[in-house]
């Protein structure tokens, strides 16, 4: 077995007030041995490590192709049930209310009950509510129906990214996420395609792109035989379990006897509260992420989900708007794999600073193209580059937080983001309708959210690359002295 030993930081700190928190910047941390997370952290990469990655992308191509589904079919919508740009504006907006809802309710309970059943959950729940997408027709009903499917899509998102950080060993996470979001990717352009192939000549058959959004059912069975992350476990005090799980991952762990009995863990001690995000030590972390994931989310959606239906309306004809927004989606897949080269080589922090800035930029470029071929490569550029900036923002969110409460922080910054995306849609459509403003405005507003991103993680961010979890959260984090010729995890191939 490869890699080092490292403290596992116990999650609850005392408080001035006297309750524990959690958090890497105040406080001290109770550090305990735990052979098991060394194990996983340091381990080479196995067989369960590529079922749970390939069982994480599939799920992300659902939850990223249900999520678009309406924007693509929003002009065949508007064709058929003579929806107006504000119904348009009503339904993406309570579409990310479901999403704000789920991801923090969600990422809550996965603290609580698991990962695996949390992701389960959200799985069955945003294909139920895809089908039903199906079958309405007024504004009212459609924004109901997306409601529900955007809870189970934020829920999963929260939970999905978590986990996988939680798995996956410590020179690999970022690398891990970055292809998980690139595989997701594939669904927004194979939705664009379908929606060009199936509505241009019959706009009713829009249909059939919530129906098939309900496959994703066909995942259940594969998501419940994941194994339970491990930190999850030996956070509940279930140290049984965690070494059958640690064991899945790194088949030639045997233990040395050295971990904790289960009355010594964490789940011993008083549970951790939702507002502990919120406790001194935390609340930096919590904030930021929150802040970063409002702008970002802004910016990513005020730019992919208005694009079909504001080139229709600029004077392109359905045929050749749907075909425009659809090849500009194609630049989405490499751009996130376009971040797996570096993600786990340069600093998550900086990347971020960068890839914020240019986005900005190239957003600007975009607005103030005339040309078909201008829209359509400053289309691709955005749609790439976005992607990049994701890939490292679902990095680095699960590892701002503990894992006592791990799901529910980045269900925290998630639901944040898309509680903001409720306005900006409405921002979004006055924007539009302005005389003064009108198209180039939409864009300008959009880069505008990229460029506080990008602010924020430079001034306030931390960096994360390369650092076991319980590091981040345990005594390098709260300022004790950290020897510098203590080991890493090893590299793994």
């Amino acid at each position: 077995m490869r890699g080092a030993a490292l403290y596992v930081a116990m999650p609850y700190m005392t408080a001035p007030n006297g309750r524990p928190f959690l958090g890497p910047l105040g406080g001290r941390s109770v550090t305990t041995p735990s052979p098991a997370l060394a194990a996983l952290s340091g381990a080479p990469l196995g067989r369960t490590h590529r079922k749970v990655l390939l069982v994480i992308s599939a799920m992300f191509l659902f939850d990223l192709a249900d999520l678009n589904t309406f924007a693509f079919a929003a002009p065949a919508i508007r064709a058929t049930q003579r929806f107006s740009v504000q119904d348009v504006a009503l339904v993406t907006a309570l579409s990310f209310a479901g999403m704000a809802v789920g991801a923090v309710t969600g990422g809550r309970a996965a603290d609580l009950l698991g990962r695996r059943l949390g992701m389960s959950a959200a799985v069955a729940v945003f294909s139920a509510a895809s089908l039903l997408n199906a079958v309405v027709a007024t504004p009212g009903a459609m924004a109901t129906a997306r409601a529900l499917t955007g809870f189970g899509l934020g829920a999963m998102t929260a939970v999905a990214i978590s986990y996988l950080s939680e798995v996956t060993p410590a020179t690999h996470r970022g690398r891990f996420q970055a292809v998980a979001l690139g595989v997701g990717l594939v669904g927004i352009p194979l939705v664009a395609f379908t929606a060009r192939a199936i509505t241009v000549s019959h706009p009713a058959s829009w249909r059939w792109l919530f129906v098939a959004g309900a496959l994703g059912f066909l995942l259940l069975p594969l998501v419940l035989r994941l194994p339970e992350s491990p930190r999850w476990l030996l956070s509940r005090g279930r140290t049984t379990e965690a070494g059958a799980a640690v064991r899945r991952f790194v088949p030639d762990f045997r233990g040395d006897g050295q971990e904790q009995p289960a009355e010594a863990l964490p789940a011993a001690a008083p549970k951790a509260r939702f507002r502990d995000l919120f406790a001194p030590g935390q609340r930096r972390n919590s904030v930021v992420m929150m802040v970063v994931w409002v702008f970002a989310l802004t910016g990513f959606y005020g730019f992919q989900s208005w694009v079909p239906t504001l080139l229709a309306d600029r004077g392109q004809d359905f045929a050749q708007s749907m075909t425009m927004s659809a090849i500009t989606t194609i630049g989405a897949v490499p751009g996130a794999f376009l971040a797996a080269p570096f993600i786990d080589r340069f600093s998550r922090k900086h990347l971020s600073v960068a890839l914020g800035l240019i986005v900005a930029a190239v957003g600007i470029a975009y607005g103030l193209s005339t040309s078909t071929v201008a829209v359509m490569v400053f289309g691709v550029l955005v749609a790439a580059l976005s992607q990049s900036y994701i890939a490292v923002l679902y990095s680095s969110t699960p590892e701002y937080f503990p894992t006592a409460l791990r799901t529910a922080g980045s269900g925290l910054g998630n639901g944040a983001g898309r509680a903001a995306n409720i306005v900006a849609p409405l921002v979004i459509a006055a924007v539009y309708t302005t005389p003064q403003l009108g198209y180039v405005g939409v864009f300008v507003f959009v880069a505008g959210a990229w460029l506080i991103t990008a602010l924020t993680v430079a001034f306030f961010g931390i960096d994360t690359r390369d650092r076991p979890l319980e590091d981040l959260h345990g005594r390098a984090a709260h300022g004790d002295p950290v020897r510098h010729d203590a080991p890493r995890p090893a590299a793994t191939r």
